[in-house]
């Protein structure tokens, strides 16, 4: 869990007001309402379809709600976009780079649109790109990175800007353990300084380790809120992991039948 450091009079890092989005006749996300603190590393989990992307995108300011707010560190996304963007930075599950320039040609270019200062870009890239692995390939263009590189390079723009605010889906696709590893401290470190993480993934342990509450949203509406205590009592499951609890609140009852016929067909 990381360590709360930060006053409580400081504007909330995210507030989430009757958040709705729909797609024709498809309801992606049903008026969700959540508030995440300065100092916490705040979980957003569900199932496949479940809207978390969805909510993701609309907090990173590409897409536009139909109904609600979105404050980003006291200010409105919808009337202060640019304002609420430079206080937030965003690590997607695929992110786009531009090929053809080199790893730190992009990190200038974003570095550029942050307006980050030059002594600040420097030492900021120096470190991370040592952290990952990447300082002998910061003069490649980034068309010649595997997968995994171009999620340290996004994750690297990110940590350099410094932001209040982190916005991250998915973010250990691709990494090796060594990576997961630097990111999951990055992220708690983040958090001890006072800014906030709000992390969607699939990955239960990666959630159950790093995060101070978690949300659980199910066919688009925040089904379940709270810490992992409060989410063992909603579940009725007072000393189980956070696997079974999210497989109870989500009403994936008939998954036990289904490991117990796989495990009578093995035998």
């Amino acid at each position: 869990m990381s360590e709360q450091t930060v006053p409580t009079t400081h504007p909330a890092a995210i507030v989430i007001e009757h958040l709705t989005k729909r797609f024709g006749e498809y309801q992606a996300v049903d008026d969700i309402s959540l508030t995440v603190r300065p100092g916490e590393i705040f979980g957003f989990l569900g199932p496949n379809g479940a809207g978390k992307t969805t909510t993701i995108k609309m907090l990173a300011g590409l897409l536009k709600p139909d109904r609600g707010k979105i404050m980003i560190m006291g200010r409105d996304l919808a009337l202060e976009p640019e304002t609420c963007k430079q206080q937030t930075g965003y690590i997607p599950d695929r992110p786009y780079l531009y090929e053809k320039l080199t790893g730190e040609e992009f990190l200038e270019f974003i570095a550029s649109l942050y307006r980050l200062p030059e002594g600040d870009f420097n030492r900021r890239v120096e470190e991370y790109l040592h952290l990952f692995d990447l300082s002998e390939w910061r003069h490649h263009l980034i068309e010649s990175y595997s997968h995994g590189m171009r999620q340290k390079l996004i994750i690297t723009s990110v940590f350099m800007l410094a932001p209040p605010l982190i916005v991250v889906d998915e973010p250990m696709i691709g990494l090796d353990p060594k990576s997961a590893r630097i990111v999951k401290e990055l992220f708690k470190k983040h958090a001890r300084k006072g800014g906030a993480v709000f992390l969607s993934t699939h990955s239960l342990e990666i959630a159950e380790e790093l995060c101070d509450r978690i949300g659980i949203i199910l066919h688009g509406r925040l089904q379940s809120l709270g810490t992992m205590a409060d989410l063992r009592r909603e579940s009725q499951l007072e000393e189980s992991g956070l696997e079974d609890v999210f497989l109870q609140l989500t009403g994936a009852y008939e998954l036990q039948d289904v490991i117990n016929a796989l495990r009578h067909e093995a035998d």
